[in-house]
């Protein structure tokens, strides 16, 4: 198949509604299985089986079993970018929120949300700022961590260097924010940094979503520890 093929044939995966529905709940970074995406899609779950195995075929999503459950995910970081980056496309272009819980849902993912294993909208822009303020982030020359901002991941957050240096991601990227147009960080250092917020109870996910909600400790801890405040 020649580039632009294959370019066209991963185009028509995300080219439906159902589908384009499913990858976007799994941006949330969990596994999901076949029946929770059929009724969030809300489809038969032979539908949304015939959905999944076009998208782990074409890989988009990844299969994992654990006993006598399935369970499908992105299939790396790559494809949450991707997904993230097609969603902020298109969202200027999009309908307003018709409806009381339909509106309740947007500003909720406007607030704080999941883009994969890292922190984003308001939340994310506002730590990510704030730790460019205190010199932790270099966002002159490109997206960097600073010396100071890894002792801070490592030494104040408690992140393991160890799940810094994981895999081939870079430690840290800028991941453009499709609700609020600018950079929130990701990378390693954004995962790690997601991932210790919830160790912490410092942010909480809000019902079955994507959506998160800063909690009173969280809100403490992001004074304290970067001088931000008005997210929670």
């Amino acid at each position: 198949m020649t580039p632009a093929s294959n370019l066209a044939s991963l185009a028509a995966l995300l080219a439906d509604t159902t589908r384009a529905t499913m990858c976007l709940a799994l941006l949330d970074g969990r596994a999901w299985t076949a029946g929770e995406l059929a009724t969030h899609a809300r489809v038969a779950p032979s539908t949304a089986t015939a959905h999944l195995h076009r998208l782990i075929d074409g890989g988009l999503l990844v299969e994992r079993r654990q006993g006598r459950h399935r369970y499908v995910q992105l299939a790396d970081s790559s494809v949450a970018d991707l997904i993230e980056t097609l969603a902020g496309r298109v969202e200027d272009r999009a309908a307003p929120p018709v409806g009381l819980r339909a509106a309740t849902v947007d500003a909720a993912l406007r607030r704080g949300r999941t883009c994969y294993d890292h922190l984003a909208g308001r939340l994310g822009v506002g730590v990510t700022d704030a730790m460019t303020r205190a010199g932790l982030l270099d966002q002159s020359g490109g997206f960097a961590l600073t010396p100071a901002g890894l002792a801070w991941l490592t030494d104040t957050l408690g992140v393991r260097a160890e799940e810094l240096r994981s895999g081939r991601r870079p430690l840290a990227r800028g991941c453009l924010d499709w609700t609020e147009r600018r950079q929130h960080l990701a990378g390693s250092a954004g995962a790690g940094l997601c991932a210790r917020f919830f160790e912490q109870g410092w942010v909480t996910r809000i019902g079955s979503g994507r959506a998160v909600r800063l909690t009173p400790p969280g809100a403490a801890a992001l004074r304290d520890l970067l001088g931000l405040s008005g997210l929670d």
